[in-house]
């Protein structure tokens, strides 16, 4: 008899709470848009924490490079790789590496006018390639030829990204000046458009030839680069070679890929602790929203529970006609918000690709909408069910009469 009981109850339960929605379907309606409103807090700024360090993982996959080699434990800041062209060849005698790159980061200024430059971050290589995706110009050489004597490159020539580009008006052919300081400046050409290097930094850049840097700055004589990278061949075992090329250079820090983005999580800690500040974020406003909005709908019904509690109606049961609106109401907000949730974010990354640059800056991945659809309908019911036996507490027949 416990049985048919209970499942009477239960069924009573569930009628009574769908007769609540039914008789007010303009209150339901805007709770269904407050689990909506919830469950794109949730899955929209969660998308963008996990975006944040899924792009920093992209941009750095698309270097292509499996070794990275920068200074040791006891540099003292950039380009503390010394003698980098002594390095890099030695690199290209091994027969399981495929391309070796040289680089070095200067602070530089930039203008338009040689008495109106700005301060700007240099990248110095020796040569660009495919990875520029050039919006104009083809930029400068930095090709070997078959005696693996580099080709000789021009000096005179910068490859600024878009945004700096647009910022001093020039295109591909026009004359820009670049130097080390703000009146030691001296004419380059422009020699192509592309944000190859802004993205994988995060900030503007002009490209010049690693030789033509080196002696604008003052580190040629000693050869200084930030770092040296390498490409193997197909096959090779990136761990193997970095352990070799590890014990012939012991005073510099040499990384396979993944270890160096590791590194560089480390060193931009705040980058990693926004995105998971916002994942956290997410989820606490989500299930605050969701208390409150379900708080309320309790509170709104507190006449319909006094009148159920003055013919008999124990507190469970009243608190579990707020429970299955709960349930009810999440299921619809929660499917709802997060079909909604890929339009929302197609959206968003269209606007970052235009303000930042970055595209797919928000990501929806199923672990979040799963997240989203979880705080509507499991924190919905909970808080639904606490909120309606918190509501029980004062459905007394002289609140009703009051």
């Amino acid at each position: 008899m416990r049985r048919p009981a209970s499942l009477a109850r239960f069924r009573a339960v569930v009628g009574l709470g769908i007769a609540q929605l039914r008789r007010s379907p303009g209150r339901t309606a805007l709770a269904v848009c407050g689990v909506v409103l919830a469950v794109l807090s949730v899955t929209l700024l969660a998308s963008l924490g996990v975006g944040v360090v899924e792009t920093g993982q992209q941009q750095f996959d698309d270097a292509g490079r499996d070794i990275w080699i920068t200074g040791g434990p006891a540099a003292g800041g950039e380009n503390e790789v010394v003698d980098a062209a002594a390095v890099a060849s030695d690199l290209r005698e091994r027969e399981d590496v495929g391309d070796v790159s040289t680089v070095a980061l200067h602070d530089v200024y930039v203008g338009a006018e040689p008495d109106a430059v700005e301060p700007i971050t240099a990248v110095g290589v020796e040569g660009t390639h495919a990875h520029f995706e050039f919006e104009d110009g083809e930029g400068f050489d930095g090709a070997l030829t078959a005696d693996g004597e580099a080709v000789e490159t021009p000096s005179d020539v910068v490859v600024l990204d878009p945004e700096t580009a647009d910022r001093f008006d020039v295109d591909v052919g026009d004359t820009v000046y670049v130097g080390a300081g703000r009146r030691a400046v001296d004419a380059y050409t422009v020699a192509g458009i592309g944000s190859y290097y802004s993205r994988f930094l995060g900030t503007e850049t002009a490209t010049v030839p690693l030789p033509e840097l080196q002696s604008m700055t003052g580190t040629a004589g000693a050869d200084r680069a930030s770092f040296v990278t390498v490409n193997l061949e197909d096959g090779a075992d990136r761990g193997a070679v970095a352990d070799d090329v590890r014990a012939a250079y012991p005073s510099y820090d040499v990384r396979t890929a993944d270890d160096q983005f590791a590194a560089m999580l480390t060193d931009r800690s705040l980058v990693v602790a926004g995105g998971i500040a916002l994942v956290g974020l997410a989820v606490v406003g989500g299930v605050a929203l969701t208390a409150n909005l379900f708080a309320l709908v309790a509170y709104q019904q507190r006449d319909t529970l006094a009148a159920l509690r003055a013919v008999g109606l124990s507190r469970g049961l009243l608190a579990g006609t707020i429970g299955v609106q709960g349930a009810i109401v999440g299921l619809l907000g929660g499917a709802i918000g997060v079909a909604a949730t890929p339009a929302l974010a197609a959206g968003l990354n269209a606007l970052a690709a235009r303000l930042v640059g970055f595209e797919r800056l928000v990501r929806t991945p199923l672990e979040v909408s799963a997240l989203g659809f979880a705080v509507a309908v499991v924190v919905g019911t909970l808080v639904a069910v606490v909120a309606g036996w918190r509501a029980s507490r004062s459905a007394t027949l002289e609140a009703l009469e009051a």
